[in-house]
């Protein structure tokens, strides 16, 4: 503040005074009008931004969510929300204190506990061995602190792991000489661990990382690899995991109800210059929605083309219910094989109508009605088999029998070669397959949960573009197997599969792959 004592009592050095006096305070009006530019802009940029994310959120979660597709919709979010982070980094340098005016609505992390910690004291300066007081040159005293933790990270770090094997002799014969056995290795001769190969399966096939572009990151740390060297390394750790995933596949061959989809998987084919489409067919099963014992789990087969004879030798002698998408060569295998019911999917059927809704009230009022169904499966999920059965019965199945009045009658109304028509047609054909889970309360509303495991395939099929041959193509179904077994099991792949490869490399039986399953981990 301003004393009375610091005017000069020269007039003119008064009046130079009050003028610079002036100047300091129109600068810092001017320089406040700036800031409140700026920051008025930045609170507008931060709006605008965050109207586009509510939009996206609003588009994967309502009505209108299946016309963009979702690894495109997070690579949107990703760039407008990587925009909001600038935009507030902005009103910050404006205003800063801003910073503590508002908490974030988003998450900002966790810091779990088994973290290393490594803490680091900023304190008050020291003069002459003591903490002064700024105001009156006092000795400080500690009253408290504040502590702030921070997410950090060490890069990538490589080593070499040098193993010695002494060699003995003995001073009595002279002709024995003992050496302990080197460790085996799924590279015999070969320089990786166990570790780093799982770590190349895992950034492949669970990171959708391609080899020759994990080849470039290791180059930046100075470890040169070709991408070949890599591949060999894939097969020869797909060679070992393969009667594992057999084994997941003979014990879904086993369960009474199971999930089956497929996706194409492009393939390389040298002889005519260009790639052929060949199948990851999917197999699943997830008992958790009605509380079963049995854990989840899925296997991926490569076959060269989308045959029914292809699930029919993959599923083998399973009997049971078999819940799938539209694709007519399910139904030929249930027609060949009486012992497999198929459920259909009624996510697929609202797909139909969901793009006509925009010009068909009837669509509309189809959609409204599956609705219904999904309001009444949002509330029996989790309970048991039969009290899902039951509250199906009590509540679905009115829906059910009504909406299949109302299809006959809106068939008979409308063109037989218009777009709702065959929508319609779709539904009623699959009808007895659509109306399963009423009869039977471990039966899903339609076929997500092996949807969502095919995800993961596409993924990689988008970044690495093709297998390079059909063999790849099942190498790749291997490791895809397992690598998505640990996820929906929830224990981490890369450490799962440094311990199956090691336990593998020294001999362990192939009639007990089944103590290696990523769910034994976990019980």
């Amino acid at each position: 503040m301003l004393m009375e004592a610091d005017l000069p009592e020269d007039i003119e050095a008064l009046r130079a005074f009050a003028l610079e006096q002036v100047r300091i305070l129109t600068a810092e009006r001017a320089a406040a009008a700036e800031l409140a530019l700026a920051k008025g802009e930045a609170d507008a940029e931060i709006e605008r931004l965050q109207s586009i994310i509510d939009a996206f959120m609003r588009h994967r979660f309502g009505a209108r969510s299946e016309q963009l597709d979702p690894d495109q919709l997070q690579l949107g979010l990703e760039d407008v929300e990587t925009a909001l982070g600038q935009a507030r980094a902005a009103r910050e340098a404006a205003s800063p204190q801003s910073r503590s005016d508002r908490p974030r609505k988003s998450n900002r992390g966790s810091l779990p506990a088994h973290l290393e910690r490594i803490e680091q004291v900023v304190d008050v300066e020291e003069v002459d061995g003591i903490r002064a007081c700024p105001c009156c040159g006092g000795a400080l005293h500690q009253i408290g602190e504040d502590v702030a933790e921070r997410l950090d990270v060490v890069p990538t770090t490589f080593r070499v792991l040098v193993t010695r094997r002494p060699r003995y002799g003995c001073r009595s014969c002279e002709s024995a000489v003992v050496q302990a056995p080197a460790p085996a290795r799924i590279v015999e001769g070969g320089i990786p661990t166990e570790a780093l190969i799982a770590q190349v399966l895992v950034a492949k096939y669970a990171d959708h990382l391609p080899l020759y572009r994990q080849a470039q990151i290791y180059a930046r740390q100075g470890i040169q690899l070709d991408r070949s060297t890599l591949a060999d390394w894939v097969g020869r750790a797909a060679w070992y995991l393969r009667p594992l995933r057999d084994h997941i596949l003979e014990r879904l061959r086993r369960s009474e109800r199971l999930f089956a989809d497929e996706t194409t998987a492009p393939v390389l084919d040298p002889g005519r210059g260009r790639t052929k489409t060949g199948q990851l067919w999917a197999y699943a099963r997830d008992d958790r929605p009605w509380g079963g014992n049995d854990p989840p789990m899925v296997a991926y087969v490569y076959a060269a083309d989308r045959k029914s004879e292809r699930a029919e030798a993959h599923l083998g002698d399973f009997a049971g219910i078999l819940q799938v998408d539209g694709y007519s060569g399910y139904a030929a295998l249930a027609k060949r094989r009486q012992q497999v019911q198929l459920a259909f999917c009624w996510s697929h059927v609202r797909r139909k109508f969901y793009e006509l809704a925009d010009k068909s009230p009837v669509a509309t009022e189809v959609l409204r009605r599956i609705a219904l169904l999904y309001a009444i499966e949002d509330e029996v999920r989790g309970s048991s088999a039969e009290q899902r059965r039951a509250l199906r019965v009590e509540r679905a199945h009115v829906v059910v029998d009504d909406l299949r009045l109302y299809l006959d009658a809106r068939l008979r109304q409308v063109s037989a070669k218009s777009k709702l028509a065959e929508a319609i047609r779709y539904a009623l054909n699959r009808w007895a397959g659509l109306t399963v889970f009423l009869e039977d309360g471990r039966v899903e509303l339609d076929s997500n949960t092996v949807e969502r495991s095919i995800r993961p395939l596409a993924l990689n099929r988008k970044n690495a573009l093709f297998a390079g041959s059909d063999e790849g193509g099942d190498n790749w179904a291997v490791i895809a197997t397992l690598i998505e077994n640990c996820k929906i099991t929830g224990i981490n792949p890369h450490a799962w599969m440094t311990d199956t490869l090691t336990k593998l490399a020294n001999g362990h039986q192939a009639n007990s792959v089944s103590e290696l399953m990523p769910w034994i981990a976990v019980a």
